[in-house]
């Protein structure tokens, strides 16, 4: 009896359970991989959509009560989308691929100059003579120096270059990714439901915040920041084009950069309407002052309309996502990296209230 027990050795329960749970981990954490390197060139797509289907989903939900027809609401919805995308957006696109390609390839070549200052500029009253002299010595004077900088300035313009290159491919996934959303609105209630569903499973009773906080966080973002902020670019864009400034489309994208990192566009709008009253006739320059003045201060009058509730997304964090998003993903980081930031860091204070509030609890 004891010979035939120890000739069949024991099989701990501990050591086989640890075995099984090794391997299923193993073989999960496999297809987990499997399954990202499949969808990772689709990621970017499917975060966009989703965005979008959330941003646009007040105005579809709306349309949609008017028409009493989903479908339809849908489909006006995208092609209202699109239409500003393949419209105003591409032209800003076009316009800094235009721009910034001549700037990288001057940097590249160390032909980089600042304009000699125009001879009207001494009309000026008062000033006219000193403005004229300094601009005059600072536009020789960059000259020497960006003669000597040039070998640095070479690796920011390859930078620019690969920044500009990804601008083609930033749209065409911009334009998938509002095709795919325009698909997911009609359906949105019934993901909305599993996606409350999951959270509740995960973060227990604050699942349904946490998705109304995610929502309101990107309804804020996509609409308060990133909506104004292009539509200032275009109507001061139109407003470069109508008064016949050079490089329109590059300054148009500069209002939207300041735009989006809270800025805003007034640190660009005030040397172009001053340079508007020394190249322009009295009465263009007037008309385009005023033009510019109601641009730069429009996203005081249309912020407390769009936004449900006070944007609570430090600029810097705006600012990291912006500079972090390009980076990463290229023009189309531009507007996806402070939504991403801008709910991470909704999330995380949430979470710290919830942590004082408890430990406050605790302690009375």
């Amino acid at each position: 009896m004891t010979a035939g027990k120890s000739e069949t050795p024991a099989s701990t329960p501990l050591g086989g359970t640890t075995a099984d749970l090794a391997i299923r981990l193993g073989l999960l954490g496999l297809v987990g991989y499997w399954s990202l390197q499949v969808i990772a060139p689709f990621l970017t797509i499917v975060l966009w959509s989703a965005i979008l289907t959330v941003a646009l989903y007040p105005l579809f939900d709306w349309l949609a009560g008017r028409l009493r027809r989903r479908r339809l609401a849908a489909v006006l919805v995208t092609l209202l989308s699109l239409s500003i995308v393949i419209g105003p957006v591409t032209w800003l696109a076009l316009g800094l691929i235009g721009g910034v390609g001549s700037l990288a390839r001057q940097l590249d070549a160390g032909m980089l100059s600042v304009p000699l200052p125009a001879d009207t500029i001494k009309n000026w009253p008062l000033v006219g003579e000193q403005v004229h002299r300094l601009w005059g010595r600072a536009a020789t004077n960059m000259k020497a120096v960006l003669v000597e900088v040039a070998p640095y300035l070479r690796p920011i313009g390859v930078r620019l270059l690969g920044i500009v290159e990804s601008v083609g491919l930033g749209l065409l996934e911009f334009m998938v990714s509002i095709v795919v959303a325009g698909f997911l609105f009609t359906p949105a209630p019934r993901l909305l439901d599993t996606v409350r569903s999951l959270l509740r499973r995960v973060l227990s009773h604050r699942g349904d915040e946490m998705v109304q906080l995610v929502g309101a966080t990107i309804r804020n973002v996509s609409r308060g920041v990133i909506g104004i902020a292009l539509l200032q670019s275009i109507l001061a864009g139109a407003g470069f084009l109508a008064a016949g400034i050079p490089a329109a489309g590059v300054l148009a994208f500069l209002v939207l950069l300041l735009s989006i990192i809270q800025i805003g566009p007034g640190l660009l709008l005030v040397p172009v309407v001053i340079w508007s009253w020394t190249a322009m006739e009295t009465m263009s320059a007037l008309i385009f002052t005023a033009y510019m003045v109601a641009v730069g201060f429009m996203d005081n009058i249309l912020r407390p309309i769009l936004v449900a509730r006070g944007l609570s997304t430090p600029m810097p964090v705006i600012m990291l996502g912006v500079v972090g998003g390009t980076l990463a993903y290229g023009i189309v980081g531009l507007f996806f990296g402070p939504i991403v930031l801008s709910v991470a860091w909704a999330l995380m204070a949430a979470w710290v209230q919830e942590r004082s509030a408890t430990e406050e609890a605790r302690s009375s």
